[in-house]
């Protein structure tokens, strides 16, 4: 069996100092895709570099230049057998966003698509982002292997994804050119949003994060934006899909999934 858990820590620093490594520790994730470091590499202790919970193996990272800001990393219990940084696009390589890992069969991402909430042009950078994502996407299922990209995909797909979808048919994360390209990804594009298959009815179970203003984690007026797509023969293969919420180590909640497949 092949756990991979996915969260947007809002700061690697900060989720440390939260308890994030003994929850990990008890998940025992074969795979940990970590997004939003907030951090640079000199700015890791030993534990956020390998982890113990984590095997102790070094974690690959893509930080953005800007410090405090952005960045990915993927932890993995085996050593994958090519990493791959960024994807090609100076613009949003620049801001530390993709980790790739290849492990036998099969490929896991560590993704963190932008926000466009701060202001109209960060949101003119992310439709920039899902035009460029899209024929990387096809160079990647291009290469034959299975996939799972994980991440903060900063898109709410569908009404049952967020709580107030009404009062923010408007807004960055649910507009409909965003819900528009997610359609296409899971549609002409071929990939599945693992937890949506498994779990195809769900709702206020499925929210990954929640604003910090007002009660929203208190009264679970959240949106699910963090997701698990993978392609078609892996999807297939996984069992189980969670969002874990009992302990709170960051404004997003961790997707676990696991799929039938040899841990790598």
């Amino acid at each position: 069996m092949l756990r991979i858990v996915s969260l947007n820590l809002n700061g690697i620093r900060s989720a440390t100092g939260k308890g994030v490594w003994d929850w990990v520790a008890t998940e025992a994730p074969d795979v940990l895709c970590v997004q939003e470091l907030k951090a640079q590499q000199a700015d890791l202790d030993s534990t956020m570099r390998a982890p113990a919970a984590m095997g102790g193996a070094d974690g690959h990272f893509h930080f953005a230049q800007k410090k405090g800001y952005s960045g990915v990393g993927l932890y993995a219990r085996q050593a994958p057998q090519r990493v791959i940084t960024g994807f090609g696009v100076p613009e949003f390589d620049d801001e530390g966003r993709y980790v790739e890992a290849d492990f036998g069969e099969f490929t896991v991402v560590s993704l963190y698509l932008p926000s466009g909430s701060s202001a109209p042009e960060r949101q003119e950078a992310k439709f920039r982002f899902l035009d460029a994502f899209v024929p990387h996407l096809a160079t990647l299922r291009a290469r034959g292997r299975e996939i799972v990209i994980c991440g903060d995909w900063n898109i709410a797909h569908q009404e049952m994804d967020l709580k107030n979808w009404k009062g923010n048919l408007k807004n960055s994360g649910f507009l409909p050119e965003e819900r528009a390209w997610m359609s296409a990804l899971l549609g002409e594009l071929g990939w599945v949003d693992v937890y949506r298959m498994l779990h195809p009815d769900a709702t206020e179970d499925c929210y990954t994060w929640w604003s910090n203003r007002g009660q929203a984690r208190a009264k679970n007026v959240g949106w699910r934006i963090d997701y698990q797509i993978a392609t078609p023969g892996i999807a297939a293969r996984a069992r189980a899909a969670r969002v874990y919420k009992d302990v709170r180590f960051s404004d997003h909640a961790p997707l676990i999934v696991d799929y039938d497949v040899d841990s790598a």
